[in-house]
């Protein structure tokens, strides 16, 4: 990447390679990350957007806004 760079040699050797140790760990994040989410995009397992909800289990506009409440 930066070829003939005394400075980023210098920088190298004191604190090592830190963009190639942060793109290693990068991609074994990434790794991990697609086999804890394979069980999520396997067929047949519900997203749950496809199972009607009981009523009252939504949002609803109930509460009460902050501030001053009327008496």
């Amino acid at each position: 990447m930066f070829q003939d760079s005394p400075i980023y040699d210098r920088l190298i050797a004191e604190c090592g390679d830190v963009p190639a140790q942060v793109r290693r760990e990068a991609e074994r994040v990434s790794r991990e990350l697609e086999l804890v989410m394979r069980p999520l995009q396997a067929p047949g397992y519900g997203t749950g957007f496809d199972r009607p909800q009981a009523p009252g289990n939504g949002w609803q506009r109930a509460a009460l806004l902050p501030g001053p409440r009327p008496h």
